[in-house]
């Protein structure tokens, strides 16, 4: 545990909203590989990855390697001076996108990438009507919480945009669930035409999770934001691919989360983030040329793209590529998948599993109810601590998850060490 004169000094010099996991926080001071220690010497084999944020591995010597060497020469200069790492990086990133004639734009946040991705969509088609997905989560800023389709992680209604929600993101629940895939795909079609029919017609975007992270890991069927692509190039719609979480081959399947559904081509726009800089500071937007450069106003950036991030996200994307890991998060994470769904069949309070690659959701309901279960879901956390493991949790309005996404370079042993630790907590507290 964080010694408590931490965690009062943590409550009296933060927001009371600045949420903390565990009823005893702890403090965690190192990492290495998929382990990180805390204040106390106690190891913890890191399913959660701060967040989906240390992607390839703790303390990865590549990328160590890299910001010490480039802090040692220029940490920072902003975007008003030529940055070999930010143009290097960017160009990788262009390529890899699948977006053609593609620039790119450095962010610090996810967040950050997705404001900036509305600010475009909004400027090139002069509307401020935007499309989401309900149970959607895109980030904190005052735009970005006004698209985001869960209640939890939405402080106000306010919003400088009007916002219309929409269908697809969550299969297992809703009016919808009870649909086979292709019947589900259809009434989605439906219901997204029908939207359109009660807007104005000059609807800025869609934007969605290709898999929705804080929402609870959860997606639809394989080529539905396909179809709705088609619909939207009926108005001239933009589509945002929100590759934050799903991005850089942690679905295992594919490298970016868009591709399960590109039978109708690339997004317009992509945001990125988290993984990318294995702990450093990146976000950033991709989009087509006519998109990026519809801004008549200047523009820079003061952190985004800094020589120092750069430096990191460029070690961290080659050893990425280097060492496929994305093909390592298709077999570890498919192991890992079947290993969870073997356990949920003799666990009760478990309602599925679902997810794919490095990028698992277990949804905890109240046994025989299908009812959310957040105590279940704490007590799990808890225990999965105790016994040396961290995850994470997340959800809608009426679901609890336990969201797991380890780094990518994760092993089978570790894998398997990690279910043995879930098993038990999961029949623990049930």
């Amino acid at each position: 545990m964080t010694h408590p004169d931490l965690h009062a000094r943590h409550r009296a010099a933060l927001p009371d909203w600045l949420a903390l996991y565990y009823a005893d926080p702890i403090e965690l001071t190192h990492g290495e590989g998929r382990h990180v220690w805390d204040a106390d010497g106690n190891k913890y084999l890191d399913f959660f990855g701060g967040i989906l944020t240390t992607m390839t591995a703790h303390a990865l010597p590549e990328v160590t390697k890299a910001v010490s060497e480039q802090a040692g020469r220029i940490i920072h200069s902003s975007t008003l001076y030529l940055n070999r790492p930010m143009v290097e990086l960017a160009e990788r990133v262009a390529q890899l996108s699948g977006i053609p004639d593609a620039r790119v734009f450095f962010t610090t946040s996810g967040t950050e990438a997705n404001d900036a991705a509305l600010l475009l969509a909004t400027a090139y088609r002069r509307s401020n009507q935007v499309l989401a997905l309900r149970n959607s989560y895109h980030g904190r800023s005052f735009s970005t919480v006004g698209i985001t389709g869960n209640r939890g992680w939405s402080p106000t209604t306010l919003s400088p945009l009007q916002t219309l929600y929409v269908h697809g993101g969550v299969r297992s629940r809703g009016p919808y669930a009870h649909l086979s895939d292709a019947e589900f795909a259809d009434a989605c079609v439906a219901d997204l035409r029908d939207m359109l029919g009660q807007t104005r017609g000059d609807v800025a975007a869609l934007i969605a999770e290709p898999v929705q992270g804080v929402g609870g890991f959860t997606s639809p069927p394989d080529g539905l934001y396909a179809r709705f692509r088609e619909v939207l190039q009926e108005h001239g719609i933009l589509w945002i691919s929100d590759e934050v979480q799903t991005g850089w081959g942690r679905t295992g399947d594919h490298f970016w989360g868009w591709q399960a559904h590109g039978q109708s081509g690339p997004p317009d726009i992509l945001t990125f983030a988290k993984g990318i800089g294995n702990g450093m500071s990146i976000g950033g937007v991709v989009a087509r040329a006519d998109v990026m450069n519809c801004l008549d106003a200047n523009s820079i950036s003061t952190f985004g793209g800094s020589p120092i991030t750069m430096a990191a996200g460029l070690a961290n994307l080659s050893y990425l590529l280097e060492h496929d890991l994305q093909g390592n998060a298709r077999r570890v994470g498919g192991l890992l998948i079947e290993r969870l769904r073997a356990i949920a069949v003799h666990t009760p309070g478990v309602r599925e599993v679902r997810g794919r690659g490095l990028m698992i959701g277990v949804e905890l309901a109240k046994p025989g109810t299908g009812e959310a279960a957040p105590e279940a879901a704490a007590a799990v956390l808890e225990a999965c601590r105790a016994g040396g493991l961290l995850i994470g949790k997340g959800g809608g309005h009426n679901t609890s998850v336990l969201r797991i996404a380890p780094p990518l370079s994760l092993t089978v042993a570790e894998a398997e060490e990690g279910a043995i630790v879930l098993e038990r907590a999961l029949r623990d507290c049930s």
